[in-house]
C-alpha cells in the first residue's frame, strides 16, 4: 500500500511539472521577439568593429617602451653608467636623462646608482661617476649593456672578469673620462668631480670594434610593458608617497597627478639635475626587498647583495604607478637574465611605459602611503 501511495504521488508530481512546463513555454513563446528582430540585433552586434591594437613604433626605446630612438640606436646595446650618490656629490649632472635608474645599498648604508641609457649615440656627459660594487656589473649584464665606471672593487676582480663585460674604466681611459673644472673650482672633493664624456662614446666604440648589436637574448623590450597606447593601474590602493630607508641614506617619492609621475627626493630634499634644474621623475617606481649582509672581516663595510631573488621567500616589494601600488615578487635566473616582476598570484605583471626607478634595500625599510606629508607639499 505504501508503495502504491508513493507511486501515485510521483505520477501526480510529474503531471504537475509537465503542465507547468507547458504553460511556461507558451508564456515564453509570447514574450520572444520575432526572428527578424533577433537577426537584426545579431547583425548590429557583429557590425561593431573591435578597437584595433596600436602598432608598436619602429623607433621604440626598449628601456622605456616609448618612441624616440635615433635610427643609429635602434637594435643597439644600451649603456650603463655608475653614478655617485653621496650627498656631497649633489647635484648630479644630466642624471634626469637616464631611461632607467637603479639605486642600491653600498657601504655604510649609503647608496650608489646605475643609470641606463638605451641609445648609445645619445648618452650625455655625466658627473659624477664612481667605482662599482660587484652587484652593479651583474645588473648591467642583464641588459647586455656597455658598462662604464671609474674604479673597481678589487676584492671581486675574478667575478668581474667572469662576466666578460664590455666596459670602460676612468682609471685607465683618458679619452672618455676627465674632471669637471667647475666643480674643482667650487671646492668639490676630487672623487665628486669624475666625469664621463658620453658624447665621445660612439667614436670609442667604433675605434675599438665593439659589438654594437644587442645579442639575441636581449632583443626587443627590456621589460614586460603594457601594449603600446595603453596604461595600467597597478592596484586599488592609492600611493601618493613612498619612503625608502636605506640606512644612513634615504629616498622619497611624491606622486604628481598632473604629470602622472613620481618625483624623487634624496634625504628628504628634491633630487635635482644640476644641468637642467629638473627634479628626477619616473612613471614607474619598483622598490625591492632583497638579501643584504655585511661582508665578514671587510673593514670597508662592503656588502653581499642578491640581485636574483627567490619569490615568495624574500624577494618581495612594491610596484607603484599611476598613483596606485601593488605588492609584487621579483626574480631573474642569472646575471644575463632580465628582471621579472610578479603579482601575488605568481603571474608576471606588465609595467607602464616610461622611465623606471628600481631600488634594492633591506627588509621592512619601505613605506607606501596615500598621504603626502606636509613637508613635501611646501
Amino acid at each position: 500500500m505504501k508503495k502504491l501511495i508513493s507511486l501515485i504521488l510521483i505520477v501526480g508530481l510529474l503531471a504537475s511539472m509537465l503542465f507547468a512546463g507547458s504553460a511556461l513555454a507558451e508564456e515564453s513563446q509570447e514574450e520572444l521577439p520575432s526572428a527578424s528582430v533577433v537577426t537584426s540585433r545579431t547583425q548590429e552586434e557583429e557590425a561593431v568593429p573591435e578597437e584595433p591594437a596600436v602598432p608598436e613604433p619602429a623607433d621604440v626605446n626598449p628601456l622605456t617602451g616609448e618612441p624616440g630612438m635615433s635610427e643609429e640606436g635602434i637594435g643597439k646595446r644600451p649603456v650603463a653608467v655608475m653614478i655617485n650618490n653621496h650627498p656631497k656629490s649633489y647635484p648630479q649632472l644630466n642624471l634626469s636623462q637616464a631611461d632607467v635608474l637603479f639605486e642600491v645599498v653600498v657601504e655604510h648604508t649609503l647608496t650608489r646608482m646605475l643609470a641606463l641609457f638605451a641609445d648609445y649615440t645619445q648618452v650625455p656627459n655625466l658627473c659624477s661617476v664612481r667605482s662599482y660594487r660587484y652587484y652593479f656589473p651583474a645588473i648591467s649584464n642583464g641588459f647586455d649593456a656597455f658598462y662604464i665606471h671609474w674604479g673597481e672593487d678589487t676584492t671581486m676582480m675574478d667575478y668581474y672578469r667572469e662576466l666578460n663585460l664590455d666596459s670602460y674604466d676612468g682609471l685607465s681611459n683618458t679619452y672618455l673620462f676627465g674632471r669637471d673644472q667647475n666643480r674643482l673650482d667650487a671646492g668639490y672633493d676630487l672623487e665628486h668631480t669624475s666625469t664621463f664624456y658620453g658624447t665621445l662614446l660612439p667614436d670609442q666604440l667604433y675605434a675599438d670594434g665593439k659589438r654594437l648589436e644587442l645579442d639575441e637574448a636581449h632583443q626587443g623590450l627590456a621589460f614586460n610593458f603594457v601594449p603600446y597606447g595603453t596604461v595600467r593601474v597597478p592596484g586599488e590602493e592609492a600611493c601618493n608617497f613612498i619612503d625608502i630607508q636605506f640606512g644612513e641614506q634615504t629616498g622619497q617619492f611624491t606622486y604628481d597627478a598632473e604629470s602622472g609621475k613620481y618625483l624623487k627626493y634624496a634625504n628628504e630634499n628634491p633630487q635635482i639635475d644640476g644641468m637642467n634644474g629638473e627634479q628626477l621623475a619616473f612613471e614607474n617606481v619598483l622598490t625591492l626587498y632583497t638579501f643584504i649582509s655585511d661582508r665578514e672581516g671587510d673593514e670597508a663595510d662592503r656588502k653581499w647583495l642578491d640581485t636574483f631573488g627567490v619569490p615568495d621567500v624574500y624577494a618581495t616589494g612594491y610596484y607603484a604607478s599611476e598613483g596606485t601600488v601593488q605588492n609584487i615578487t621579483w626574480y631573474r635566473e642569472n646575471e644575463s637574465d632580465r628582471f621579472h616582476f610578479f603579482d601575488e598570484n605568481g603571474e608576471e605583471i606588465q609595467i607602464n611605459r616610461g622611465k623606471t626607478y628600481i631600488a634594492f634595500t633591506y627588509f621592512d625599510s619601505i613605506t607606501v602611503s596615500d598621504t603626502i606629508p606636509d613637508a613635501y607639499l611646501q
